[in-house]
């Protein structure tokens, strides 16, 4: 019997893979790290994902979006506070990717949203 399929993380988005240390549990395992586990889905990544969904219903089917564009649109007037977003924005779109939704590109090429390094850009998934 092989080893169990990869889990993409609930928070992150990433994929990981089965753990010997996770055996007994490996069902319940949602989280890649611990990491993870405690920072959860919150309530500013549900936002995020919604702003990727907004701009992305406000362009043409093929058009691309910036995270930072999302990350601006939640943290609103303030200039500073988009920063911060960054990141949080980034694991929006790979759980987006995840579920079907976008596909993170580079350089106008599909890219693995658990490696990619680097600028990116996000678009509808293509059917």
């Amino acid at each position: 019997m092989g080893q169990p399929e990869d889990r993409i993380c609930a928070s992150c988005g990433r994929a990981f893979s089965w753990r010997r240390s996770a055996a007994r549990d490996w069902e319940q395992v949602r989280y890649c790290s611990k990491a993870c586990r405690r920072r959860k889905v919150r309530s500013e990544d549900r936002a995020l994902e919604a702003a990727i969904r907004d701009l992305l219903d406000d362009r043409p089917r093929t058009a691309t979006i910036c995270p930072s564009e999302a990350a601006r649109r939640v943290a609103g007037e303030d200039e500073d506070a988009w920063r911060p977003l960054m990141e949080p924005a980034r694991r929006a779109a790979r759980r987006m990717v995840a579920d079907g939704e976008v596909e993170l590109l580079q350089r106008g090429r599909v890219v693995d949203p658990s490696t990619f390094n680097g600028p990116v850009r996000i678009r509808r998934a293509r059917s």
